[in-house]
């Protein structure tokens, strides 16, 4: 899991504007393709062949515009964030992206599930986590910044069994943002604990 951390440490808010501003860019040109296409129809539909598509195409569908304006900012918060840490931008949102669809296509509701926001609960999950795992200053005042910002959002999303809301979607993503930030702070600490003296 060591592709988990960016070595290198070459990246930055700066650097890694344009991919945030291109996968941006992609949900929406997806979202207006939408309105001629059928592209709904590749969202993920838990326990059927045709549904597995949605674990990689569902976080670029959007039902309507509110929808995609409701994901569009926290998202790009949250990938730009990850360009301020030491991790794998491209392989943490990668991780988290599979690890939430797998999950909602094994154990979500019979239902279409589109949208970006098991992504989206996944970075916050994960800078959290990986503020509290890490014990580092640094990550500490993100997590909580990101925490402030996206408490009641977090809260409000997992509440069960909300009508419209693919609420398991939204906490299997938190699990697997929370997931992924133990794997990270635990190939951190690997280095040190392969010491030999």
């Amino acid at each position: 899991m060591s592709g988990l951390i960016d070595s290198r440490n070459i990246h930055s808010v700066k650097r890694d504007l344009l991919s945030v501003g291109l996968i941006i860019a992609l949900v929406w040109v997806v979202f207006a393709l939408d309105s001629f296409l059928p592209l709904e129809t590749f969202g993920l539909v838990p326990r059927t062949l045709h549904g597995l598509t949605g674990i990689i195409a569902m976080p670029f569908l959007h039902a309507d515009f509110k929808h995609l304006l409701g994901n569009t900012a926290p998202l790009a918060v949250t990938l730009l964030l990850l360009a301020g840490s030491r991790a794998n931008s491209l392989g943490i949102v990668a991780i988290i992206t599979v690890l939430s669809g797998v999950g909602l296509w094994l154990f979500g509701r019979t239902a279409l599930h589109i949208g970006a926001s098991g992504v989206v609960f996944g970075l916050i999950a994960f800078h959290i986590c990986a503020g509290l795992f890490e014990k580092r200053v640094q990550s500490v005042i993100l997590s909580v910044i990101v925490g402030v910002l996206y408490a009641s959002t977090i809260l409000q999303g997992i509440v069960p069994f909300q009508r419209g809301v693919s609420w398991e979607g939204h906490l299997i993503g938190a699990l697997a943002g929370g997931f992924v930030a133990l794997l990270v702070s635990r190939t951190l600490k690997q280095p040190e604990n392969s010491k030999t003296p």
